[in-house]
């Protein structure tokens, strides 16, 4: 399954845009690229979302969010987790890449690049802030566990990178 195989009804593409990652409240969860299905069944929405790793912790939230915004529509709605195929960072939308750089968070690499740069052997991790690749490594784990936290040498802005996950 790639991005381009979600299967999005359009009259509930307005209503997902507005719910948005509990954690990153920039980046809509279609955006994000959870969002696997959302077909209506009879008079119910059913939903169908991806963790972006098994275990995340903000999967009840979203689909407690998901619920929300379908009942202020009136419609009912059903979310389920779906883990297979794995969520991939492949599904972040380029405007979702955008907001996650705007936000302050380096997108994900490619995996042999993002391998590199996690190792701290090269200097790939654009600073968000400032542009510069001249960023270090801090911890394997930022803010949550999908980032890692790097720092800017040249603005000495720290900020988180969302490693990449195929």
């Amino acid at each position: 399954m790639t991005a381009t195989d979600i299967q999005i009804e359009p009259e509930f593409l307005e209503v997902l845009q507005t719910v948005h990652d509990p954690e990153i409240p920039v980046l809509s969860l279609l955006d994000m690229g959870v969002v696997r299905s959302a077909r209506r069944n009879g008079n119910i929405a059913e939903i169908k979302i991806s963790p972006t790793y098994s275990g995340c912790p903000a999967m009840d939230v979203m689909a407690d969010d998901i619920r929300l915004a379908f009942k202020e529509k009136g419609i009912e709605a059903k979310v389920q987790l779906v883990l297979s195929p794995a969520w991939t960072t492949d599904w972040i939308t380029s405007r979702g890449r955008e907001a996650l750089e705007k936000y302050g968070i380096a997108a994900p690499l490619q995996p042999e690049a993002d391998k590199e740069a996690l190792l701290g052997n090269k200097k790939l991790v654009q600073c968000p802030q400032c542009g510069s690749l001249n960023t270090q490594l801090v911890s394997q784990f930022g803010s949550t566990a999908c980032k890692a936290l790097f720092q800017c040498r040249d603005c000495q802005e720290p900020f988180d990178y969302f490693k990449c996950l195929k």
